[in-house]
């Protein structure tokens, strides 16, 4: 009598596997969805608005992703991501590569340092430690281990009034901006959550300000390596290796860059361009009109000044 066949391990991981595809993608069509003039089409999970295609890569990194003593840098979209990218790609790494031969020369900042929601889990390829990883996810939704252990998240952030708008209109973006409805929005909720983490645990998250890094880059630059216990030494301050940082990664140099300048992030639409732009304090005075500053401030007076949050104008 012939005993009936056992499935192999390999048919029962991938049962296994398959079933938990099929229950992400029930809990993602569960989701209210945003659709008006946002795009792409977002859905609500956990009270922040996660664009479809990397939320299944969103939940899997919540689920799998273990941490280390790396670098999480945190920023929401648009408040200056690109730019402490390469900053901290450059603290980090600066006994391995000077400004000769740094691979900012020759890749964005975001092929350097990759995407979180871009990756997918629980397999993660490439980068060396310590790890330089960075994610739009807001910090409650942040994996538990990751708040448990003793990896630092960097964050920085920007004025509301500053925000660099997408390639839609500025109205259309208004509208959503203030619904709350935005990437990895509402951005209040975004922002106050690594700021209130920041102030009860300050060896964990540090907090910084983009304007704070226009106008004094060196001195941002001196707080990251120390945050990171990488501090530059007296010797190495003259030796100008900060300086050579700061001139590196300015947003001029970086956006002069040949490599910054055309073509496309690989396996991405956006051009590589987009991501740096005129990145001016106060600017947004000159675009928004005055009942769109009413707005705004309203939001801060509400949202964000309770948390004694203050942001420079101009």
């Amino acid at each position: 009598m012939a005993h009936p066949q056992l499935p192999s391990q390999s048919s029962i991981v991938d049962t296994e596997e398959h079933d938990q595809e099929e229950a992400i993608d029930e809990l993602i069509a569960s989701l209210p969805v945003s659709r008006g003039l946002v795009r792409p089409v977002h859905r609500l999970y956990q009270n922040f608005w996660c664009p479809i295609p990397v939320l299944p890569n969103v939940i899997a990194f919540q689920r799998h992703f273990k941490a280390k003593d790396e670098d999480i840098l945190v920023s929401h979209p648009k408040l200056g991501t690109t730019w402490l990218k390469a900053l901290v790609f450059s603290v980090v790494n600066r006994s391995h590569f000077d400004i000769s031969n740094t691979p900012l020369l020759t890749s964005n900042p975001h092929e350097v340092v990759p995407f979180i929601e871009h990756k997918l889990w629980p397999n993660l390829d490439g980068p060396a430690e310590p790890r330089l990883l960075v994610t739009h996810i807001p910090y409650p939704s942040l994996p538990e281990n990751i708040k448990r252990s003793n990896c630092p998240i960097i964050y920085i952030c920007q004025n509301p009034m500053d925000i660099d708008q997408p390639e839609w209109s500025l109205e259309e973006h208004f509208e959503n901006f203030c619904q709350g409805q935005i990437l990895f929005g509402p951005f209040w909720d975004h922002i106050t959550g690594y700021w209130k983490e920041s102030l009860e645990r300050p060896s964990k998250v540090l907090f910084l300000k983009y304007e704070d890094l226009k106008e004094d880059i060196g001195g941002q630059l001196n707080k990251v390596a120390q945050f990171v216990g990488l501090p530059f030494t007296e010797e190495k301050e003259e030796g100008g290796v900060m300086k050579e940082i700061a001139k590196m990664c300015s947003l001029k140099t970086l956006k002069d860059l040949e490599v910054n300048k055309s073509g496309k992030l690989p396996g991405k639409t956006i051009e590589k361009r987009s991501f740096l732009r005129k990145g001016q304090v106060g600017d947004g005075f000159n675009h928004l009109t005055p009942s769109m500053v009413n707005c705004l401030n309203s939001i801060i007076q509400e949202k964000i000044n309770p948390f004694a949050l203050q942001f420079k104008t101009r």
